[in-house]
């Protein structure tokens, strides 16, 4: 018995080092960026530490009010975009950040570098084509490399802040709308607002009474809606919509279409 349980525990202990060391190289992890957790409203500093103006230039000329990316306009601005990329590289979030200017990094990184991605495999039909899309550490920070995924899951997500799934986009016309300025510290808590009442409101989603038809998101990500600490997927809606839903209302989900956003 003891000459098992020692195998078990070798078992063990070689599968965890085994998934560390993929989720490593995959750049499924924060590499030690800092991260802190939205407790209620977001502190509104008084000043933003970065300037995300070129890249809200960018996103005012080539996406529209739809939330349809011209792709083809932001390949002929491909200097600027890269030379925010550098920007936002050449200046990693340290601790001394708010919560505020943390978002707001970390989601404009996250979509800026969806976008890139995009570019460098341009013409594609989706997202999900490009190997590796959300699993390759193509997204460096000072002296780290990240994942688009590890941006999504090992950092925003652990922010405790629900609203980020409506503010990331993910190139794809079933995402939250890819919205037409920089988020910035300043203005992240009204802007959070809007996109998450836009996308609860919006044809990707059909909401009645007693019956909900959800994005796929709702499903995806449920434990992280919450009201008041928390998990109420419901509840979080209600906060978004006219309707007084039923805690019983019955959800199913729409189908994901991971077509590429792209304008006419």
């Amino acid at each position: 018995m003891k000459r098992w349980l020692q195998l078990f525990a070798l078992l063990i202990l070689t599968q965890s080092v085994y998934s560390c060391t993929y989720l490593s190289f995959a750049g499924l992890n924060n590499e030690g960026l800092p991260i802190k957790e939205v407790h209620g409203t977001i502190d509104i500093p008084n000043q933003n530490t970065i300037d995300h103006s070129s890249w809200d230039a960018l996103l005012k000329k080539y996406v529209k009010s739809d939330g349809l990316v011209d792709y083809k306009g932001f390949l002929k601005d491909r200097k600027t975009l890269t030379e925010y990329l550098k920007m936002l590289s050449q200046n990693p979030p340290s601790e001394s950040w708010s919560t505020a200017e943390l978002l707001a990094y970390y989601i404009n990184t996250y979509n800026a570098y969806t976008v890139d991605l995009i570019l460098k495999n341009y013409p594609v039909k989706s997202i999900k084509d490009i190997s590796g899309a959300w699993t390759k550490a193509i997204v460096p920070i000072g002296d780290k490399n990240l994942s688009l995924g590890g941006i999504e899951h090992s950092i925003l997500r652990k922010m405790n802040e629900p609203r980020i799934h409506f503010a990331i986009n993910c190139a794809s016309y079933s995402c939250p709308n890819l919205l037409n300025e920089a988020y910035t510290a300043t203005k992240i808590e009204d802007q959070l607002e809007r996109v998450t009442k836009a996308f609860i409101q919006s044809d990707k989603n059909q909401i009645s009474t007693n019956k909900l038809a959800l994005s796929y998101i709702f499903k995806w990500y449920k434990s992280d809606f919450k009201v008041n600490g928390k998990k109420d997927l419901i509840g979080f809606i209600n906060l978004y919509t006219a309707e007084n839903l039923n805690k019983n209302t019955s959800i199913s989900y729409l189908e994901y279409n991971w077509n590429l956003n792209e304008s006419n």
